[in-house]
């Protein structure tokens, strides 16, 4: 190209247009674009933090935008970046007992379109289900030891980030235990006659036949049942649920 100087441009010169380029739609979506997710690490674990931000930021679905290392750094962060996802530890300072749980609660509040993953050292069903009792949505419980393996750790955090649930394997089987230990601790709460009369309904007669069985009266079985459902905790329930309710810990005592 020769470049005129301003004397000699002719008057009615003008540049070129650009042509513009037009993308084969086709083509481009043959091969989907998928989602960046924005990430802050908060771990008082100086070599945790820095290997979680390295094994995430090596992956090309995943942004860590900042890390922390209290939950004091963490919140102004928050509110500065507005991530997808926080990724916690459960102990932080200062006490290093349930930082993380009551720090997750909070973002949740503040923030509740923001997925929280939260890492534990132990496999405690009681802090899962703690971070828990407000809803599940948007909440991971995992162990730490899943820093190990990124396909996993980004499929977990892909799917809080999306509304869902993730509990850590070890997590649940913990919660499955402590579901049969306090079944067991109520059932054994029972006196004979009413563990009797909760064999009775585990066999599916109902009151009538239950009395004809043990030679009782009705209401002396309406009297057991109420009592059963109460040491049970099955008072909020209809009557047919807490039934329901009373056989399964029955069942569960009984094949223990």
């Amino acid at each position: 190209m020769v470049r005129m100087d301003a004397d000699q441009e002719e008057p009615n010169a003008r540049w070129a247009p650009v042509p513009r380029l037009r993308l084969d739609r086709r083509r481009i979506g043959a091969v989907p674009l998928m989602p960046t997710t924005t990430l802050l690490i908060a771990e008082d674990d100086y070599l945790v933090r820095e290997g979680a931000r390295a094994v995430l930021d090596a992956h090309d679905r995943m942004s860590v935008l900042a890390t922390a290392a209290s939950p004091a750094e963490l919140l102004p962060q928050v509110e500065e970046h507005r991530p997808d996802v926080v990724l916690l530890d459960i102990r932080m300072p200062p006490t290093f007992t349930t930082e993380g749980i009551e720090l997750a609660k909070r973002i949740r509040r503040d923030h509740p379109g923001t997925g929280i993953v939260v890492l534990s050292q132990h496999a405690d069903p009681e802090y899962a289900l703690d971070l828990l009792r407000d809803g599940s949505a948007g909440v991971a419980y995992l162990l730490k030891e899943r820093l190990g393996d990124a396909d996993r750790l980004v499929q977990a955090i892909e799917e809080v980030r999306d509304g869902g649930s993730i509990l850590d394997p070890r997590i649940v089987e913990g919660l499955m235990e402590a579901q049969r230990r306090r079944a067991a601790s109520r059932v054994a709460g029972l006196t004979p006659r009413e563990f009797e009369v909760l064999g009775e309904m585990a066999s599916g007669r109902g009151n009538a036949a239950i009395a004809r069985g043990l030679s009782i009266s009705e209401r002396s079985v309406e009297k057991h049942a109420n009592a059963i459902f109460r040491k049970l905790g099955l008072t909020e329930e209809t009557d047919l649920n807490r039934r329901v309710a009373a056989v399964l810990f029955f069942l569960q005592r009984t094949t223990d």
